[in-house]
């Protein structure tokens, strides 16, 4: 989460992991009605990363899929609120940072960023 200053370089104030907004999002552009989701390959189920332990493998086929029946419904209430939800996978950050941060910074604030 450090190179998140990059966030405020590109003008744009947020708020890192705040209380009182549902499903918890890891980002919060107040201003912008907009809330960041930096999901997990594992607790999210990454099509490309997700690999499932050998051991419970009931138990975390379940908890998996609860986890993205809530990302949804999740999704359905700041929709239904009018607030912009992002979710970015967190190996999407880890392979290309700067690219990954500048699109999704875009789609909040309609100017070019410099980050």
């Amino acid at each position: 989460m450090e190179k998140l200053r990059g966030i405020l370089v590109a003008g744009l104030r947020y708020r890192k992991n705040p209380k009182g907004y549902f499903g918890k999002p890891n980002l919060v552009l107040k201003k912008y009605k907009t809330v960041i989701f930096i999901d997990s390959c594992f607790w999210h189920s990454c099509k490309k990363h997700c690999r499932l332990p050998a051991i419970r493998r009931k138990y975390w086929t379940e908890k998996i899929e609860r986890n993205k029946k809530r990302d949804k419904e999740v999704n359905r209430y700041y929709k239904k609120i009018g607030w912009k939800i992002i979710r970015v996978w967190e190996h999407d950050l880890q392979k290309n940072y700067r690219n990954t941060l500048k699109s999704k910074i875009k789609k909040v604030k309609n100017f070019s960023v410099v980050l």
